[in-house]
């Protein structure tokens, strides 16, 4: 099909939605859409099929019976604001002022992409660490702003001190920093980190966090870059509810920046959702105030899913890299002569019942040869589809 005219300028900036400018759906959503019609286990896109702690849902439904359905506030419910400000001094001693530096979002999504579009104009260079999450991609593209990456090589992903400082120039506006890192599970340590502040203030840079998998970590700290000395007013720190609370379905998310920043995001927020989650976002003020007996639990339960899954993976013949943190293990296929992850990933429903990822899909065409095999599989999945998942996956080494 054609598109004509400007329709075709419109499309051309729905390419950038992916990493390599073609125009379809997201590989999430392709890859789920595989799982679905062929009745595979779906391990590729990252959302748990258990349900989170009673606490949280109880506090949605009471709030729903109790009327809180209407818009809230367009910086979010002081109730979850002051919730989010507590969690930050209780976990990092950040003092954060709920009146005037929290902005709650439609997820971190959209906390990403108005970061982007508020803070960014077109001709600005963000840099971002590759492989990257998608939506960085689709943020810079719409936004006109100059894409650079710093490779995190395989096989255990942490980037080269020279090459940050390479990247980031006087002509950076954003670094954009995940961390636990999706797709790779990888944590940047307290010395990467520190580069980046480095090279942010030498450049006059904005730092924007994705925390997301904060309380996801496997015997390491998190270390928000905002406890470091020097970035805490320049950095935008954004998490979100989802995947502390089993919610993603709710979309509640969060930033936390100095309140001139947190203004001038809410003016491009405001006319993306404005306001969003009202029974949701009381429910997440109670999630983070749970006992830290949670958050522990949560992290050592993940913790116990990966090790299922990584083993299924070695015991079906994949060579794996043990991720640090978050909700995913990077596999290579190539051990099992398969050197394309992306024709792997369209046969693995027939193949063995099973649906993951290529990190191919996390990384730009000139960087793919790079990660031309290997497959990101999602372990926020109960023990007994795990168990079954790499059950199936062991009839791979037969073949």
């Amino acid at each position: 099909m054609t598109i004509p005219g400007a329709w075709a300028r419109t499309a051309r900036s729905a390419m950038l939605l992916g990493v390599d400018g073609e125009l379809r759906p997201t590989v999430f959503a392709e890859m789920t859409a595989l799982a679905a019609t062929t009745g595979a286990i779906n391990l590729g896109q990252g959302f748990p099929d258990e349900d989170g702690p009673r606490e949280v849902l109880d506090a949605a439904r009471e709030a729903i019976a109790a009327g809180v359905n209407q818009y809230p506030p367009g910086l979010g419910t002081l109730e979850l604001r002051t919730a989010i400000a507590e969690h930050q001094s209780r976990f990092y001693a950040l003092d954060v002022d709920p009146e005037t530096e929290v902005l709650v979002t439609a997820g971190a999504t959209e906390a990403i992409m108005a970061t982007v579009l508020a803070l960014v104009e077109a001709g600005d260079e963000i840099v971002t660490f590759e492989p990257f999450y998608d939506e960085y991609a689709a943020a810079i593209g719409l936004s006109g702003a100059v894409h650079r990456t710093v490779p995190l090589p395989a096989p255990h992903f942490q980037p080269d001190h020279d090459d940050i400082r390479a990247a980031i120039t006087d002509r950076t506006r954003l670094i954009i920093v995940n961390n636990p890192h999706n797709p790779t599970g990888t944590v940047l340590d307290r010395a990467a980190l520190e580069v980046i502040v480095e090279a942010a203030h030498a450049h006059d840079a904005l730092i924007v966090t994705d925390e997301v998998y904060e309380h996801l970590l496997f015997d390491l700290p998190h270390i928000p870059i905002a406890t470091l000395p020097g970035a805490r007013e320049r950095t935008i720190t954004i998490s979100s509810a989802g995947k502390t609370f089993s919610t993603t379905g709710w979309k509640v998310g969060w930033l936390t920046a100095p309140r001139e920043l947190v203004r001038v995001i809410l003016a491009i927020k405001q006319f993306l959702t404005y306001a969003n989650g009202a029974p949701f976002q009381p429910a997440i003020a109670v999630g983070l105030r749970l006992p830290d007996e949670f958050f522990r639990g949560l992290a050592a339960d993940l913790k116990r899913k990966r090790d299922v899954l990584s083993a299924g993976l070695t015991a079906a013949g994949f060579s794996i890299t043990t991720p640090e943190g978050g909700y995913f293990v990077v596999a290579d296929a190539a051990a099992l002569g398969f050197d394309d992850a992306g024709e792997f990933c369209r046969a693995l429903p027939s193949l063995a019942g099973v649906v993951g990822v290529p990190v191919s899909a996390f990384v730009r065409e000139e960087h793919r040869a790079d990660y031309r095999s290997l497959v990101r599989f999602a372990f926020c999945k109960r023990f007994d589809v795990l168990n079954e998942a790499s059950n199936r996956l062991a009839g791979l080494s037969t073949r």
